[in-house]
């Protein structure tokens, strides 16, 4: 039991040598301008790189992914069909499948699908 704790002791303190040594060597003294910009290609941009962003266009790609990862969860519906009970499966497909209706149509209502927005 000694010798365990006494491993032990030895390997974390090994690791924290270990660990300060590499925080220490691998500090950066050099600062590059090119390297620090937002944009690393060699270019100076000609405007600043902290512009706000389209949110119409950010909701769009939101609802995207929400109704990606909602197909993805549909796939497995269609597979499992022979090994469930047909009026569980009936039941719970139209439930998930009226509730990703009522999404989309509450985003329609809310004007969130209208490209000419933009």
């Amino acid at each position: 039991m000694f010798i365990l704790l006494i491993m032990v002791f030895i390997i974390l303190s090994i690791s924290f040598i270990i660990m300060c040594l590499a925080t220490i060597l691998s500090k950066k003294t050099f600062y590059d301008r090119e390297k620090n910009s937002p944009f690393e290609c060699g270019f100076d941009p000609k405007c600043s790189a902290r512009l706000p962003f389209s949110l119409h266009f950010y909701l769009i790609a939101i609802i995207f992914l929400i109704f990606d990862v909602e197909i993805a969860l549909i796939l497995p519906i269609i597979v499992i069909i022979k090994n469930s009970n047909l009026l569980i499966w009936m039941m719970v497909t139209f439930f998930f499948l009226m509730i990703l209706l009522l999404g989309l149509y509450h985003e329609w209502a809310q004007g969130a699908l209208e490209w000419s927005n933009l």
